[in-house]
């Protein structure tokens, strides 16, 4: 058994591993498992800033008082360009970790949250101009295309009765990144401090993060951008079937970071410390129960409970609904908490469904054993960063659903009621394509020709 080089590699440079092969367990057992988890720790690092700075805005607008002259409709559009942007650079992410190595972008990657930064400490004053805290929020987006490479990577990584676990802890880990800010602002806020301060503690993180990833992380040069895989997963229904089914779970977390804090100051009057209290609560439980739901996924089916999680995220809408009308601040945020863990636990199962699905295609296309195993890499791997940043333009309808409910009605109540019917065509969605029996099976007691039939019961 040869085992992983990570030895330089003159003509392209850095830490290249030429061998690696994560289905073969006694390769795993030997060598696999400590270098996959080595990279899964600082990708996770990186990943967890990428997370801190795009979800930024969602605390900086906090401090922003009526002495920046923004209504809460401009708030609103200022989170939602951040949202739109890091979904868009989501997809050129995903290609990136082909083209530089998982090594060298990870450090470039993390290398560039330094623009938003510096430029968000540079304008960051009462005088500056909408139009400049736009463009500030839109080149905080570039956190969000974090989670899409280093999904890409990590994928790579492991071997598929892994992945629920170790997908879920890397995107758990980045997903923390939300939370951590929203307390360091909390802290900041609290000391009496300026947003330049939120700021100033960042800059030094992004740097370590970059060092980091350069000395301890490895690129796998098997790793390549197949266009074939991409096309395919394009033209294949259930990519697209997985980028709504995300954009209920991974959209409604996003968009609720960036959404919470502001909607508790616009519709219940909450001063920004108030507001800062609890707005971490709901993205810290969201993120910490991420990898539970990967591993629900890898033991009971990733379908399955995505589906019942649907129900239970539509249940906890309808008491938002309630408590909104009612305008009952403690059910309002107890069941927006409640909110945020669903839509983490669902993150984990959606996204664990993805390998699982093609996996599923290649044996009904009688492959078996390794070639089902590649065919099942190739085309999840391509998916993966079309649906995460489908998925995240969810985070987008969802401040720009606020934004137009508080313009109407001036409350929330009416987002999310369409919230609720969204959560109940996922759930539809889900039974009917993943779990719902075959309407016409093939009987191979009955034809000399039967294929394999596709079952998606167990992804």
């Amino acid at each position: 058994m040869t085992a992983p080089s990570t030895a330089p590699a003159a003509s392209r440079g850095g830490r290249w591993i030429d061998h690696w092969d994560p289905e073969d367990e006694t390769f795993w057992n030997e060598t696999g498992e400590k270098v996959a988890r080595r990279n899964l720790f600082f990708s996770v690092l990186s990943e967890h800033i990428g997370f801190s700075i795009w979800t930024l805005w969602s605390v900086m607008v906090l401090f922003m008082g009526p002495e920046y002259g923004l209504t809460p409709a401009d708030k609103f559009t200022i989170v939602s360009m951040a949202t739109l942007v890091g979904a868009i650079v989501r997809v050129p992410y995903t290609f990136a970790v082909a083209v530089f190595g998982g090594r060298m972008w990870t450090v470039v990657s993390a290398s560039l949250l330094l623009v938003p930064t510096v430029a968000a400490f540079a304008v960051m004053e009462p005088g500056t101009s909408f139009g400049t805290f736009l463009v500030c929020a839109m080149l905080a987006g570039v956190g969000g295309g974090n989670f899409a490479s280093s999904m890409t990577n990590i994928n790579a990584f492991f071997p598929l009765r892994k992945k629920g676990w170790a997908l879920g802890l890397n995107a758990g880990g980045g997903n923390i990144g939300v939370p951590v800010v929203q307390l360091v602002g909390l802290a900041v806020i609290g000391a009496s401090g300026g947003p330049r301060l939120l700021l100033g503690i960042y800059i030094p993180f992004i740097l370590i993060a970059a060092a980091l990833a350069w000395l301890k992380m490895d690129s796998i040069s098997s790793v390549k951008n197949d266009t074939g895989a991409a096309k395919d997963a394009a033209k294949d229904t259930h990519t697209w079937i997985m980028s709504f089914l995300y954009i209920g779970t991974f959209g409604s977390f996003i968009g609720y970071s960036f959404a919470f804090g502001l909607v508790l100051q616009t519709q219940f009057g909450r001063t920004p410390l108030q507001a800062a209290y609890v707005t971490f609560i709901g993205p810290l439980l969201g993120s910490l129960i991420r990898p539970v739901g990967g591993w629900l996924a890898d033991r009971f089916g990733g379908a399955k409970i995505t589906l019942w999680n649907y129900v239970g995220m539509a249940a906890a809408t309808g008491v938002v609904v309630v408590a909104s009308m009612q305008k009952s601040l403690p059910l309002f945020t107890t069941a927006f908490i409640a909110l945020f863990v669903l839509s983490g636990l669902g993150n984990g199962s959606t996204f664990k469904m993805i390998p699982g699905i093609f996996h599923a295609k290649a044996l009904a296309k009688g492959l078996t054993g390794e070639e089902a195993a590649v065919y099942g890499r190739r085309l999840s791997g391509a998916s993966m960063g079309l649906i995460g940043a489908v998925g995240a333009l969810g985070g987008l309808g969802i401040n720009l659903a606020f934004r137009q409910s508080f313009l109407t009605v001036g409350s929330g109540t009416g987002a999310f009621v369409a919230f609720l019917a969204f959560y109940g065509l996922c759930f539809l969605v889900t039974w009917a394509v993943y779990l719902r029996r075959p309407a016409a099976e093939t009987d191979a007691t009955t034809t000399t020709q039967a294929k394999p039939q596709l079952s998606y019961a167990e992804v």
